[in-house]
């Protein structure tokens, strides 16, 4: 059971009410996170606002297997479950590559790279070694991609804690553990 209080619809002001609406038009549902964080207005102008800025970097795979592997990477389930269905009923990925994400990897050698080093940013707070940082530029990764991975990464982390504090209900399928 979540721990936040989530308000009720009729009781936020206009504004979180219409970016509800648009998260709503964008997923056919509003997830129970966007429904809790609406409590603070500011916060979920920052959450939406940051997620629709970081769709603009990389390609929509790539912010899905760094999202999934960081997701595992710091035990977010209800993340997981989210990230789980935009992957596959948007992002076009299959299972066994979601299931690889999940696990630092991708069917897509350079993408695996990516997600890898995002877990790698995770488990590390940042604190990534040499290698770590030479495995993603010979994967083929710039350094302002680099910095891509690292702030969709945080982005995750983001909501993870969110979710992780709150212990949200996951009102999405629920996913299995990887391995």
């Amino acid at each position: 059971m979540s721990r936040l209080k989530t308000p009720a619809l009729d009781d936020l002001p206009a504004g979180p009410r219409q970016i509800l609406d648009q998260v709503g038009a964008q997923l056919g549902f509003v997830p129970n996170m966007f429904k809790t964080i609406a409590s603070n207005p500011t916060v979920l102008e920052v959450v939406t606002s940051l997620q629709a800025t970081m769709s603009r970097v990389l390609d929509a795979r790539t912010r899905h297997s760094i999202a999934l592997a960081a997701s595992q990477a710091n035990g977010c389930e209800y993340c997981l479950a989210i990230h789980t269905y935009t992957s596959s009923e948007f992002g076009g990925m299959a299972s066994d590559d979601i299931d690889l994400a999940r696990a630092g990897s991708s069917v897509d050698p350079k993408r695996a790279a990516a997600a890898r080093f995002a877990q790698q940013v995770v488990d590390s707070r940042g604190q990534v070694s040499d290698t770590d940082l030479a495995a993603v530029r010979d994967a083929g990764y710039s350094d302002p991609e680099i910095l891509a991975i690292v702030t969709v990464a945080v982005q995750a982390l983001l909501t993870n804690f969110i979710n992780n504090v709150n212990q949200t209900d996951i009102d999405i399928p629920a996913v299995n553990s990887v391995g």
